[in-house]
């Protein structure tokens, strides 16, 4: 199973490449996750926002095919815990070998990229800073994937 992280933002603090990196490495061979980053559009002092965020909206859009399956991380999503996300992954194995999670900048994600999600996912009622939610989504899924394979990382 192929898993991509589409995320805005290129440069990230340390940080957050050493704690997106910790987790990644500790996927199996046959389940990767692998992070493609396309860059933010400079956002100035009079910028078009709604400009800006669809133009970034497309370099993401423009990484994904018809047969992937696509999760836009979006506050209005639902909510998994970590056993229901496990059940997802399960799912996504048996009906979708290509899964993609989008993750917007600073003002969110591009209408077009939630349009084009088959699913709308959401962390958590608390908004986080969107460099810091690959670290969140990237130990959340090995931890979803460690409950499906009786992995002992995930003690309930």
């Amino acid at each position: 199973m192929q898993l991509r992280l589409i995320t805005v933002g290129q440069k990230m603090p340390s940080w957050v490449e050493q704690g997106y990196n910790e987790y990644a490495r500790r996927f199996p061979r046959d389940f990767q996750l692998e992070l493609i980053e396309v860059p933010a559009v400079k956002r100035g002092k009079n910028a078009d926002i709604t400009r800006l965020t669809d133009k970034e909206g497309e370099a993401m859009l423009s990484h994904v095919s018809s047969a992937d399956w696509v999760i836009a991380l979006d506050v209005k999503g639902k909510q998994l815990s970590t056993p229901q996300l496990a059940q997802q992954i399960e799912h996504w194995q048996q009906h979708h070998p290509s899964v993609v999670f989008f993750v917007g900048g600073p003002e969110g994600l591009a209408p077009a990229c939630i349009e084009r999600a088959n699913q709308k996912v959401s962390l958590s009622n608390l908004t986080f800073p969107h460099p810091m939610v690959r670290v969140i989504i990237a130990e959340s899924l090995y931890r979803a994937w460690s409950v499906t394979v009786n992995h002992p990382y995930h003690r309930e």
